[in-house]
């Protein structure tokens, strides 16, 4: 999956685009040498946007790349390029791994990419999505879906989110960390979150959980209950799901679930400590509990993502 190649053509938005090449693209301290090539694959000077653009090199580089990347398409009332198209199925057939930010994912259902699969679009497009591609199983309000060799995204800042759980999964949890703190976004959103969420992360100092979250981070190895939370943040437990819904998109139990994966994910990448005691770190209490849990969330089991990500 080293050689990420960008597919562009004449009515591309190009937030997206320069959301691919940033994570993919540019070069930081703290990531592995080498990192990811990147090609901008297209047919001539293009105009994406405000902006012209010279591709690197044709379409018919897209089949050579391990990941290939399809950015937003402007006019979702317009049929793709039949040579966009073509080249996208060919990419598939090779062997690549096929990624759509937000409306991109209408170029991967006019190749029949998404027939049978589970995808999803900016939320304004969904409809439209699901309509013309009937095969197509629309989830129409979650950031993104990965269904292993292909995986589209939600719009704008879910782009963002499907390129970090790339690299999170070729990479590990700290190296998509170390990106994101970079650039100063959350290390991860899951892919299930909601695409309507009124308040990301608490803004206000008078938020309900903005004293909340960071206690339970420092606390994540007991064994907390919502009633737990819920008494620090001085509401009822049905008042602080709300809060939690409204705030992060997902519930109590589920958002603290992920920061334990997130946390073991971390201590399986940089330490070697036994799956028992990063278990017992980050409150699950034993390791067969946490192999559970994180063989459903991570999809393999801990002692497998220790080998392959361990820095």
């Amino acid at each position: 999956m080293d050689t990420v190649a960008l597919a562009v053509t004449e009515g591309m938005l190009h937030f997206e685009l320069a959301v691919a090449y940033e994570i993919f693209g540019v070069e930081r301290s703290g990531l592995p040498d080498p990192w990811y090539e990147v090609a901008v694959c297209g047919s001539g000077a293009i105009r994406v946007g405000r902006f012209l653009l010279e591709p690197d090199c044709g379409l018919d580089r897209l089949a050579g790349a391990g990941t290939v990347i399809v950015p937003a398409w402007a006019d979702v009332d317009e049929a793709p390029p039949a040579d966009l198209v073509d080249a996208v199925r060919a990419a598939h057939e090779a062997g690549a791994r096929m990624v759509s930010l937000c409306t991109g994912a209408f170029v991967l259902a006019a190749a029949g990419l998404l027939d049978g699969r589970r995808a999803t679009t900016h939320w304004a497009h969904t409809g439209e999505l699901a309509a013309r591609h009937p095969k197509v199983e629309v989830a129409p309000d979650v950031l993104y879906t990965d269904n292993g060799s292909v995986l589209t995204s939600a719009g704008k800042a879910a782009a963002l989110d499907l390129c970090l759980h790339l690299v999170r999964s070729d990479h590990g949890a700290t190296i998509a960390n170390t990106i994101a703190r970079s650039l100063v976004v959350p290390p991860h959103r899951a892919g299930g979150q909601a695409q309507f969420v009124t308040a990301p992360v608490p803004a206000r100092d008078d938020h309900p959980l903005t004293g909340l979250l960071p206690w339970v981070m420092e606390r994540l190895d007991h064994p907390l209950t919502v009633e737990d939370l819920a008494r620090q943040a001085n509401m009822s437990s049905r008042n602080l799901g709300r809060h939690f819904r409204s705030a992060t998109g997902t519930t109590p139990l589920q958002w603290l679930l992920t920061q334990r994966i997130r946390r073991a994910q971390e201590l399986l990448e940089t330490t070697d400590d036994s799956v028992d005691t990063i278990a017992a770190a980050v409150g699950m209490g034993t390791a067969t509990t946490l192999r559970r849990h994180f063989n459903r969330t991570v999809g393999v089991p801990p002692d497998t993502y220790r080998r392959t990500f361990r820095t």
